[in-house]
This record gives C-alpha cells, structure tokens and sequence, in this order.
C-alpha cells in the first residue's frame, strides 16, 4: 500500500508561491492540496502552471485550514499578514513554512512563537540560500575547520529593489515593509549568523547590534532599472535605502552587513569570512588545509547571483522541512532561530532612534 502523502496547503498565490508549488510536487512525500488566496483567478493560474488538477481554491484561509487532509501550510502572503496566517495555522494544528519577513514588528514576532510553542507544530523559514549550493558547501568547509575558528564575517545585500518587483507598492512604505533590511536584506543577516558558527546545524546567536542607515533613494520618486539601464519616474521609498549594521556574536564573533538598494549595478550577494587559519571570498578560498597552495582555491559552484526565485534553491529547503517533519526534528532554520536574525532588524531600527548599542535578546522577546 502506498505511502499516504503530507498534504500542502499554499496560501498567498504571489511570485514566490510557484516555486512552493513546484519545490513540494517534487518532493515524494508531499502533494498540494489546496491554494487559497484573495482571488479565485490567483489560485487557478498556479495550479495551470504547476499542471495541478482536482485540488481545491479558496479565498477564506479558515475554510481553508478546515480543508480535509492538510498537513503542512506554506504562508506565501505579504510580510505584514504573517503573522495572522501563521498563528492560525499554528492553533490549526499544521506545521508551517513562513516566508521572510515573518513579521513586522517584535510583538507580533513573540506572539507567532508562542503560538507555534503551544501547539507543537514545526516550522521553517524561508532564509532559502542556507541550501544554495555554494553555502552549504562553505558552510561544511567552515564545520570541517578548514578555515579554523571564524572572528568575522561579512555579508552585503546589494539589489536596486524597486517598482519592477510585484510587492514595491507595498513594501517601499514604512507602514508594511518597514525597512530595507527587513524586506531583503534579512537574507544577508542571516547569512552573516550562518557563517559566523562553525556548528554545522546552527547559526551564530546575537547579543549586540549597532547601525547606521543612509543612502539617496528616499523620497526620490526616480529610481534605476538594472534590466533596460537606466533611470525612470517611480513611487518613492519611504525608509533608507542604505543600512549597515554591526554585529556581535555570543561565540566571540564580529559581523558586518548592509543592505543596499541604491547600488547601480545587477544584484550582488558578496560573501567574507575570516578564519584563524583561513579566508573565504566569496567562491574562494585560502586555508591551512591546502599548505602548498599559491592562489586562491576556486570552488565550482552554483552562487546566489540572481533574485529570481527561480535562482533560489526551494527545493532544498522543502526537502528538509519534509524530512524533518517525518522524524520529528526541529529545523536549524524554524521560527525559534530566525527570531534572532529578525531581532537584529529590530535593533538597528532602534539604534537609528537613541544613537546607541542594543543588548539582544530584545525586551520585547524576553
């Protein structure tokens, strides 16, 4: 008899809910069950793409949650709800998959946690690049000391994010996307975390936080579009397009990282970490395993060069929440760990404020 599948429920039919579709029909565990959305004709043109036939579409997400064999909720909606979708979830009794941001703010942060605690459910969150092929193939180099202990890791999100992405109405305001680092940069802070420990199922664990914000895009109602070159009339950001922020580990560790959305060039993802017998730039290296070497070590490798979620590696991300969900684990990504990479937005939030270092964890989350 065959094996009964996990069934999926995706809710929020946007850009990045296809490769959700595609990432779980892949996987031989799972099957989706259901799309739910704001309109009917979101959730037909995802299944049409995905070839999906006699699933089912709702645009009531409880209804949607009661639908008959869901196991696993894939919260694609825009950052701002997540924290609602995934409470309901949670209390719903299905494991979850949140896409970043999780929440906008630190008290509807701590509010998903308890949630998630008090129901047992697991949860991964979408920091996707920790299964991009040349991160996980750094982070095993780093676990295998390759480059010794890490004193400090650098990372920079560097993307003129703007109207050519579907959600910039909303995520270029204060009131929903917040800030620059919490609608994209937190990908280049979590990398920071992941690089900065040499535990090979765990991030690095913040304690302080300084920062600056800066840059020219806000207000500016032109912007840059990388993909003809060249400049156009837009809605204006509402937040710094610039923020840099700095970073001290419980282990010892320094990080630097920025995120910049006034950079006029494709999208870049540089990678540093620095080691007590090694280096990492990037795709190279240098290290005290390679003794007679006389340039850097090159490392053949898909890298995180594009942000088309068609570049970003979903697939491996599911496969891991799936395996973990069938041997009762907890992911090294779930809720639990990403609150630490979203508690340093929050803190350089309040650094732009008082001017002045913040001790984490945040109070709001004690």
């Amino acid at each position: 008899m065959a094996e009964k599948k996990l069934g999926v429920l995706i809710h929020g039919a946007g850009w990045v809910s296809g490769e959700h579709i595609k990432a779980f029909n892949q996987n031989p565990h799972t099957e989706v069950v259901a799309i739910s959305s704001r309109r009917l004709e979101s959730c037909r043109k995802r299944a049409e793409e995905a070839g999906l036939e006699n699933i089912a579409f709702y645009t009531d997400y409880e209804k949607a949650l009661a639908h008959e064999g869901v196991d696993i909720v894939s919260v694609c909606t825009p950052q701002q709800l997540h924290p609602e979708n995934t409470i309901a979830a949670a209390e719903a009794g299905k494991h979850i998959v949140i896409e970043k941001a999780v929440a906008n703010n630190p008290k509807d942060m701590r509010a998903m946690a308890d949630a998630v605690n008090k129901a047992g459910v697991k949860t991964v969150v979408s920091f996707v690049l920790r299964w991009n092929p040349l991160f996980t193939t750094l982070k095993s180099l780093i676990a295998d000391d390759a480059i010794g202990d890490v004193f400090y890791t650098e990372t920079d999100y560097q993307h003129d994010i703007a109207s050519w992405w579907t959600g910039y109405e909303e995520g270029r305001t204060k009131a929903l996307g917040v800030s620059a680092m919490l609608v994209a940069g937190c990908h280049a802070l979590d990398a920071c975390r992941w690089f900065a420990s040499k535990d090979p199922n765990a991030a690095a664990v913040p304690v302080e936080v300084f920062a600056y914000s800066g840059g020219y895009r806000k207000g500016l109602e032109v912007e840059y579009d990388y993909f003809a070159n060249t400049w156009k009339k837009a809605p204006p950001l509402e937040y710094d397009d610039l923020e840099v922020v700095l970073i001290k580990f419980s282990n010892g560790a320094l990080g630097k990282v920025s995120t910049n959305y006034g950079c006029i060039m494709p999208y870049g993802f540089p990678v540093e970490v620095f080691g007590t017998r090694g280096t990492i730039k990037d795709n190279r290296i240098w290290s005290h395993k390679f003794p007679g070497q006389n340039d850097w070590v090159t490392i053949p490798s898909i890298q995180p060069v594009s942000s088309d979620v068609k570049h970003h590696p979903f697939q491996g991300e599911m496969d891991h929440f799936v395996e973990c969900i069938l041997n009762d684990r907890e992911s090294h990504c779930n809720l639990a760990d990403a609150v630490h990479t979203h508690s340093i937005v929050f803190a350089a939030l309040q650094c732009y404020e008082t001017k002045q270092p913040v001790k984490l964890p945040l109070q709001e989350m004690v």
